[in-house]
């Protein structure tokens, strides 16, 4: 089984070494799933969304470049937001420094064409802005906080290529401290060797490098929501991201959850899943959900 990576959400071409249109050979046969298999989800009416209004963290797995996955989004955080006001929107999209730009957006105080050049989103992110501007419109219209998660991209490349210990000083400022790193999840290690090893040790990256800098952004993106969590803790966060910092919990929930504790209530939704998620067994995910 082979993906390419835009088909299973991760976003390691940001790291300045993997193609976007390379194939990533996917096999998830040690990982750690769920105990139940995912129930099934096509409208905001059905019974099984009420598991997503109660939850405190709802993931929502995407396909970067899927029209029909955003379009689930948009419709998910409307139907959450009319059960529950109390919401709001975490995106990966986004990196850390550039919160104070998305507060001013939503503020009023910037147009959304000031938000896209003062967030670098096209050079930092690049898939068309068409795709995530819904999410940002919903939030100033609906006065919800918006969460940049990401690590600077900057970062993510330095420990791509020369590992955690290479950090000091400010590099330090918007991620968690590299004793929060956790590296040790063999099962996620293993999948992501096998992305590697499709792909090689392009631009002189090595595994545990490469491996690093993976843990490093989702420590960074759990952080950012556990602490939003801390602060506001009857807030619903709603998070948007690739596919492969959710599924099985192994990237993004497994390090909210060590942070806030397992009485926190969280839900992994798959987007429209491809064969491949359908084909794993088990619970790659709490929800799969089917756009009509």
């Amino acid at each position: 089984m082979t993906l390419g990576l835009p088909q299973w959400g991760l976003g390691w071409a940001l790291l300045g070494a993997v193609l976007i249109t390379t194939p990533l050979a996917c096999s998830a046969e040690d990982a750690i799933a769920p105990d139940a298999a995912p129930t099934t989800i096509s409208s905001v009416e059905d019974d099984s969304f009420q598991a997503l209004q109660s939850a405190d963290v709802v993931y929502l797995g995407e396909r970067h470049d899927s029209t029909a996955d955003h379009a689930a989004q948009l419709e998910i955080i409307a139907g959450l937001y009319a059960e529950n006001p109390d919401l709001a929107i975490a995106l990966e999209m986004f990196q850390r420094p550039f919160q104070p730009v998305i507060d001013r957006y939503l503020a009023g105080e910037i147009s959304e064409a000031e938000l896209v050049i003062q967030t670098e989103y096209l050079e930092r992110w690049g898939f068309p802005w068409e795709f995530y501007a819904p999410f940002l419109q919903f939030a100033q219209a609906h006065e919800l906080p918006v969460l940049a998660l990401n690590a600077p991209a900057e970062i993510t490349r330095q420990v791509a290529r020369e590992g955690l210990a290479s950090l000091a000083g400010d590099d330090l400022r918007y991620i968690p401290p590299l004793t929060e790193i956790d590296t040790s999840n063999a099962d996620y290690r293993a999948f992501v060797a096998e992305a590697f090893g499709a792909h090689g040790a392009h631009g002189g990256f090595n595994l545990d490098n490469f491996f690093a800098a993976q843990v490093m952004w989702d420590e960074t993106m759990a952080m950012t929501i556990a602490d939003f969590k801390t602060a506001n803790p009857d807030t619903q966060v709603v998070v948007l991201a690739g596919n492969g910092h959710v599924i099985y919990g192994h990237g993004i929930p497994d390090r909210v959850e060590r942070r806030l504790g397992d009485d926190l209530a969280q839900q992994i939704v798959i987007l429209n899943p491809i064969e491949f998620f359908k084909e794993e067994g088990g619970a790659i995910a709490d929800a799969f959900w089917y756009s009509d």
